[in-house]
């Protein structure tokens, strides 16, 4: 029996119920086979759906055999490139002020807004509290497959400090938006939210052992991001945001290496983070090329 239909997110459609395929080739021969007896379940090591093709991929291993580890790196200017940064000194930097957080979507809704995992993030590229970087439009398919890992390297006037790090496919300015359109939604130029994820600064080194940022001193975030199967189309290009809050889905950090549970309102304070990208401190986003 499935569940529902599941052809379409947002704006996104899928070609396909995906629900149905995976609870009747997937789900519902696993059980057979493990609580039934009935038949074997002979699925590959991986099943998974490319979001960016709309096709459903099966793989003897996880990540893919061949597949090609590589960052991409932040630039001075937006830039984002396979290349290492060269500058001996580069960074950018934006004023955090807790008491006005980054929203995780562009709304107010009386409920969790679930279609801000695909949402466009044009609402947070804009704001001075966001880092942007950007590829140039591809010339050829991309395909991501495997993990994601954050490397960035930071400093804050702060004590400590949450960084939100998204992985975001911008469509062409030639993208045809979706008809019907009742939300009157751009596609030209979407960038569609592919992963993100968080980290509290204060656990960069250890979950178990949390420690302050040391204001003025540059230290290294390193963090993982959900696993992804993703193929970027010729002409769209890869974006990197990061942000130090993502309200109401992240907690607000006081940006004082404090209890937060026992935060007061006193705790609360602007922060200053720079985020270099030079070459004694290549930040940017390791990912996995098929």
């Amino acid at each position: 029996m499935v569940a529902g239909e599941w052809s379409q997110f947002g704006p996104l459609r899928f070609g396909s119920n995906t629900a149905k395929y995976f609870q009747e080739d997937i789900e519902l021969k696993f059980f057979n086979a493990y609580l039934k007896d009935k038949g074997k379940f002979t699925q590959a090591e991986a099943t998974i759906f490319n979001t960016g093709t709309n096709e459903w991929k099966t793989f003897e291993q996880w990540p893919p055999a061949a597949t090609q580890a590589q960052t991409l790196f932040f630039q001075p200017n937006g830039g984002l490139t396979f290349s290492a940064a060269t500058a001996s000194e580069s960074f950018a930097e934006y004023v955090s002020d807790p008491s006005k957080p980054v929203p995780y979507t562009d709304g107010i809704f009386a409920r969790r807004n679930n279609e801000y995992m695909i949402e466009d993030q044009r609402f947070a590229a804009r704001r001075p509290d966001v880092l942007v970087f950007q590829t140039l439009p591809l010339t050829e398919d991309l395909t991501l497959a495997g993990p994601l890992t954050a490397d960035l390297f930071v400093a804050t006037t702060g004590t400590d400090a949450d960084f939100v790090v998204k992985l975001i496919d911008v469509f062409p300015d030639t993208a045809r938006s979706p008809e019907p359109n009742p939300k009157n939604l751009q596609m030209a130029g979407y960038q569609r939210l592919v992963r993100a994820e968080v980290i509290r600064g204060r656990f960069r080194n250890s979950f178990e052992k949390p420690e302050p940022f040391q204001p003025g001193q540059v230290a290294e975030v390193k963090y993982e991001l959900p696993g992804v199967l993703h193929t970027f189309k010729k002409g769209h290009r890869l974006m990197v945001q990061v942000q130090s809050s993502w309200f109401p889905l992240v907690d607000r950090n006081p940006q004082t290496f404090v209890d937060i549970s026992e935060a007061e309102e006193k705790d609360f304070v602007k922060a200053t983070l720079r985020l270099y990208h030079d070459a004694q401190h290549p930040s940017g986003l390791k990912v996995t090329k098929q």
